[in-house]
């Protein structure tokens, strides 16, 4: 039983939770626009305006279906992003990041929500912490279009799934109405939702097996899961309708979500990625591709939390062994909370065996995998609040000694993301050396984030060599990186060439040493922590030579 004192703490945890909530949404809202656009974003924003346009010409218009093969992703977000431009003051992109800022904040709440249900009000704070603290999560949250929105709706998924498992055989109309719509707007982003199926069954298999362990007949047993399907039964049919609507060819052919699940898992991509300071091919990666990436890209906080949470499992586990039969009683209806947490250990960890056993295709870190950060979050808080309680029941000295650590560790951290901002998602822990030791053996700014600092900072060189006076000349700036990433934010003196022969200037990413092809004598440099992310060079020298 809770005591008094527990009560108060709850709301103090509770309320420190929403402080944090409505902090990041404010700083989203001061900061969204120092994000660039990354390569993906300009075809995600053509998808969601044709996805538009189908429903505005009452489906007539179907050239979204045969776009790219975007057709095979929902467009929840793009057609969202869509909409909202049709009305919005602020540009195309500047809408769009904003928008995914604010999505992030709501895959903080998803994951404080499931953390208290799973620990209590300090786990909640903490796992919120932990992804807030996740630079991985929050830099992509901006301009990642796919991969962040899709983690912030598995991350409710999960958490409404939970609380559908805590009341089996009893599901509340409402639970069950919000999994529903949870987990079609998932569908809606990516089709990799559908692994919230596989999920379930193992959720509703240690329900049944702890009722059956705590005496529960045969004939029960059946009575009870035939209950469970008919009231899950509508969350799938709501489920199944707002995939739909997010994602209409999805449902054009009952067998077309399998398709495009079929599809990503060999998709025939040439790109080469890089791990480990070797370059190896998307379709051909080493099986311990995804966890070196897990490994140097989660912080130190959070992998210290993920081994506690299996020193404190383990422990749990041994003591259950150790009561003999009475081992799954405890997944009775009297304490499902285990359940929520088996499950969010197979949502952070089945995929990662998943990729090690198929070695599907990939690149780019762990973008395509970002939807198991939030539940990996979690499992953090749980393991640090594990200690946390074990330090205190020694000496309450001690747990506040702990708490202050932590508290120090969590500042220590925002102050690296701080350091790397808009380019959080460059970041890479101590066991790398920082990003300082990740060049040249880790990808850094695949997407091209930075070439917008860059493009600001050569705007201001040249409005700075014409001092007061008007800037009288167009000049001719090459791109190496996405076009738009930089040319979508050049003033009207600057105008972007294809033909490197009549560039003024050249603006490079450093991904894959693009940078190093150009000649130019390099007058800016973009670092974080002593790495160049984009340069601009100066190649007007050039063009006065061979007149």
């Amino acid at each position: 039983m809770s005591t008094r004192s527990d009560r108060r703490w709850g709301l103090v945890f509770d309320d420190l939770a929403r402080i944090a909530l409505l902090a990041v949404a404010v700083m989203v809202c001061l900061t969204y626009q120092d994000y660039g656009i990354t390569n993906d974003e300009e075809v995600q924003n053509v998808y969601g305006i044709k996805l538009l346009a189908f429903y505005t010409s009452f489906f007539q218009d179907q050239s979204a279906f045969d776009y790219l093969d975007l057709y095979r992703y929902g467009g929840l977000f793009d057609l969202v992003a869509a909409f909202i431009n049709q009305i919005s003051p602020l540009g195309e992109y500047e809408t769009r990041h904003l928008l995914g800022g604010l999505v992030g904040v709501v895959g903080l709440a998803g994951v404080w929500r499931l953390g208290r249900l799973l620990g209590g009000p300090r786990v909640g704070m903490l796992a919120l912490m932990m992804l807030l603290l996740t630079p991985a999560f929050y830099g992509q949250s901006f301009n990642n279009p796919k991969d962040a929105p899709f983690a912030a709706a598995m991350a409710w998924t999960l958490y409404y799934l939970c609380r559908c498992l805590l009341v089996l055989p009893d599901l509340p109309r409402r639970i069950m109405v919000k999994f529903g719509l949870a987990l079609g707007l998932a569908l809606g982003i990516r089709v990799g939702a559908l692994l919230v199926g596989p999920y379930m069954v193992a959720g509703i298999f240690l329900s049944l097996l702890g009722e059956w362990r705590a005496g529960l007949r045969w004939k029960e047993l059946g009575r009870h899961l035939g209950t469970i399907v008919l009231k899950l039964l509508p969350a799938f049919v709501i489920a199944y309708a707002v995939m739909g609507i997010c994602w209409p060819w999805g449902v054009m052919n009952p067998l077309n979500p399998i398709k495009a699940l079929l599809a990503f898992s060999a998709y025939p991509i040439n790109l080469d990625t890089l791990v480990a300071g070797e370059w190896v091919k998307a379709s051909h990666l080493p099986r311990d591709y995804l966890p070196d990436y897990l490994l140097v890209n989660l912080p130190e906080v959070v992998l210290v939390g993920l081994v506690l949470s299996g020193i404190a499992g383990a422990i749990w586990l041994g003591r259950r062994l150790h009561s003999g039969p009475r081992l799954l009683v405890g997944l009775a209806r009297s304490d499902r909370r285990h359940i929520g947490m088996a499950l969010t250990i197979l949502a952070a960890f089945f995929p990662v065996a998943f990729f090690v056993f198929e070695q599907p295709t990939a690149y780019n870190g762990i973008r395509h995998f970002l939807f198991v950060v939030p539940p990996m979050a979690v499992l953090a808080a749980l393991g640090l609040d594990w200690l946390w309680d074990w330090l205190s029941g020694l000496d309450f000295r001690l747990g506040k000694l702990f708490a202050g650590a932590l508290a120090g560790v969590m500042v220590a951290q925002i102050w690296v993301m701080c350091q790397l901002h808009p380019d959080e998602y460059v970041y890479y822990n101590l066991l790398t050396g920082g990003v300082k030791g990740a060049e040249g053996a880790y990808e850094l700014d695949y997407w091209g984030n930075s070439l917008l600092e860059a493009t600001k900072d050569l705007a201001d060189y040249i409005a700075m060599e014409y001092g007061d006076k008007p800037i009288s000349k167009v000049y001719k700036v090459a791109v190496c990186g996405h076009r738009l990433s930089a040319a979508y934010f050049f003033p009207d003196y600057m105008e972007f060439t294809k033909r490197l022969d009549e560039a003024d200037f050249i603006v490079a990413f450093t991904q894959g040493n693009c940078q190093r092809h150009f000649e130019g004598r390099q007058i800016i440099t973009v670092e974080r922590f002593g790495v160049a992310l984009s340069v601009v060079k100066d190649r007007r020298y050039l063009k006065n030579r061979t007149k």
